[in-house]
């Protein structure tokens, strides 16, 4: 299969159809260059926002609400993108106030099949950002879909810094990582979780990012990082783990094709088995006792 992963620029929206026009654009962009499975990033919906004006777009608590209340509307256009052009679209992420969990908005990715079925992941762990500006909580619990390209799992930007969230996705031979960070610090770090997640699991992980400058926003004014896909640095993938990678700020999509063929033989018969031994850890003592020297 082909994977896509979005370094995404956030645009100030004049009109629905500008969006539309927008979305239909990178899809078929990257549905002409052979992807199958395309990744849009954290929180890239965020644009929506500006459709109901720029004060609305600049006021925190309006924006999530503006957001959410469009969310239904480009569900619809996704579904219909991703039957068009027989792809996988996994949508950004936005807030979405859902009264089954709560009074508070919960951060959401949507995942798209080509038969226009869709399913969603929640982020699960909040950055102080989301915890302490925006009040944006945890969601629904974690999920892996089974899908004709395998057995997919998403860690929604911070969720990719957790070992256990990665754990809970050991079975995934993909899994999404969707990221929507302001400097170079935070896209590290997200990347950094994003290559421990494929070492751990044995998989292959992709990164995508919002990427340039939003004056029309607080929440993402801006926005730093790249497209990534990576794997184990072991048999069969690149030795420094890093299976294709995007250029720093520059929108577009980066592209690599993955086997899953390749991501068994590893797990099976790597020069280290980092999945298969994670569970030699639980029967040690893994507190370091404090111990005097000097």
């Amino acid at each position: 299969m082909r994977v896509a992963a979005a370094a995404y620029p956030m645009d100030f929206l004049e009109s629905w159809r500008a969006y539309e026009e927008k979305l239909t654009r990178w899809v078929s962009e990257a549905a002409g260059a052979g992807a199958d499975l395309l990744v849009f990033p954290e929180y890239g919906a965020m644009e929506l926002a500006t459709l109901a004006g720029r004060d609305v777009a600049l006021d925190l608590e309006a924006s999530l609400r503006a957001v959410s209340d469009r969310i239904a509307e480009a569900d619809a256009l996704h579904a219909k993108l991703a039957k068009e052009f027989g792809v996988y679209i996994l949508a950004a992420s936005a807030p979405v106030f859902d009264p089954e969990l709560g009074e508070r908005p919960v951060n959401r990715a949507r995942i798209l099949a080509p038969d226009g079925s869709m399913d969603h992941q929640d982020k699960q762990i909040m950055t102080r950002f989301e915890r302490e500006e925006w009040n944006v909580v945890a969601g629904g619990p974690l999920h892996m879909f089974d899908t004709a390209l395998g057995r997919i799992g998403i860690l929604i930007c911070y969720d990719s810094e957790f070992p256990l969230l990665g754990r809970a996705m050991a079975d995934a031979d993909l899994i999404l990582v969707p990221s929507c960070t302001e400097a170079l610090t935070g896209y590290s770090r997200v990347r950094i979780g994003a290559m421990a997640r494929a070492l751990e699991n044995q998989c292959v992980t992709i990164m995508s990012s919002t990427v340039g400058a939003c004056d029309w926003s607080e929440a993402v004014d801006m926005n730093t990082g790249m497209g990534g896909i990576f794997g184990p640095p072991d048999t069969g993938f690149p030795a420094t783990g890093v299976i294709a990678e995007g250029t720093l700020n520059q929108p577009g999509w980066t592209y690599a094709d993955v086997d899953l063929a390749q991501i068994a033989h590893v797990r099976a018969d790597g020069v280290v088995l980092n999945r298969k031994h994670w569970d030699d850890q639980t029967g040690r003592d893994v507190i370091a006792a404090a111990r005097k020297l000097g």
